[in-house]
């Protein structure tokens, strides 16, 4: 991660656009209008001479010409991040992986929102340049498991295995009523919705193939406990296949009884109480708890299991709605159950 040059604020973001041969000689402004394309020449001249700077802290003209193989530097203003938690813990790690259990709220990549409140920045403070590289990807709400490479050929094989579905992913859920059935198999094509928020996810027969295996861990009135298996990795894939089944995931804002209002009512006046009371839970309730994956290098099976976190411990363990009633047994005995194969 660039640092920004002397004099300017420490927790500035620095962006860099190396000079290739064939834009040479081309004013500055001119190269920042090429190289972010949806910049007008006017708004690329104004950040030109509000954020360009040389890398000993002098700042930069528009009219300056640039140079074969030097490196421009913008220097933003820090972003007013929304809050998130600032830490991980590593699961397992050798010379070629690291295993970390993301909480839940943290972003795993930078957006137009998040920059330094991300998995990915976390991991460049503790790693350094040669920070690991992610090999798959879950949701900002979504806890648990996350397998990272540490060089290129561990992260070709890692995906690699992903690819040709030769990892056993484990999610556990707590989703919205009783599920009359304990186990079963989810086969529902997905594809992006035609309307709404573009994340937003639906079923359709000309959707990419999406199989989800489930299995009913515990019930009590008015929620289950299920753990999920997913043989695809459609993006939203278990939240939208639990709602299609009419258990959508206790706290989904895009899937839950109410659709996508939840969604745009949290853009529009944050987590209020009334809407925390309509969702059940701040967050959805969704926990990547288990992968098995043969080690890029030696091919032996890694095993990795991330605990259930505390916020939904206390969300299967309260008494409130939408979870009434006592557990069918203890938490200790329930989580330590194996899982029927």
């Amino acid at each position: 991660m660039l640092r920004p040059p002397p004099g300017c604020d420490p927790d500035a973001i620095v962006l860099s656009f190396p000079v290739p041969k064939e834009q040479a000689g081309l004013r500055l402004d001119r190269f920042i209008c090429l190289r972010i394309p949806r910049l007008s020449r006017t708004r690329a001249n104004e950040i030109v001479r509000s954020c360009a700077f040389f890398a000993d802290g002098r700042k930069r003209r528009a009219s300056d010409r640039v140079r074969e193989g030097e490196t421009v530097l913008l220097v933003r203003p820090a972003m007013r991040e929304p809050r998130a938690p600032m830490h991980y813990a590593v699961l397992y790690e050798d010379a070629d992986v690291v295993v970390v259990d993301k909480p839940a709220g943290l972003p795993m990549h930078p957006t137009a929102t998040y920059h330094r409140h991300t998995l990915q920045k976390l991991m460049e403070r503790d790693y350094g340049d040669e920070a690991p590289m992610f090999c798959h990807r879950l949701d900002r709400e979504t806890s648990g498991i996350v397998i990272c490479s540490k060089h290129t050929a561990a992260e070709v094989e890692l995906k690699r295995r992903f690819e040709r579905r030769e990892v056993g992913k484990r999610y556990v859920a707590i989703v919205r009523g009783e599920m009359a059935n304990d186990r079963g198999v989810i086969d529902a094509p997905m594809r992006g919705a035609e309307d709404g928020p573009h994340v937003r996810m639906v079923i359709a027969e000309d959707g990419l193939p999406a199989v989800t295996e489930w299995q009913v861990l515990d019930r009590r009135r008015g929620a289950s406990l299920v753990s999920l298996h997913p043989e695809t990795g459609r993006q939203h894939q278990l939240r939208v296949h639990l709602a299609s089944m009419g258990h959508p995931i206790v706290g989904d804002k895009l899937y839950g009884p109410e659709g996508v209002q939840p969604f745009l009512d949290a853009i529009d006046d944050g987590l209020t109480d009334e809407l925390l009371g309509r969702l059940g839970h701040p967050r959805h309730a969704l926990h990547a708890h288990r992968l098995e994956i043969p080690h890029p290098r030696t091919g032996a099976l890694l095993e990795i299991e991330a605990p259930f976190p505390p916020d939904l411990v206390k969300l299967w363990d309260d008494p409130e709605p939408p979870l009434r009633g006592e557990p069918a047994i203890g938490w200790d005995e329930l989580w330590r159950a194996p899982l029927d194969e």
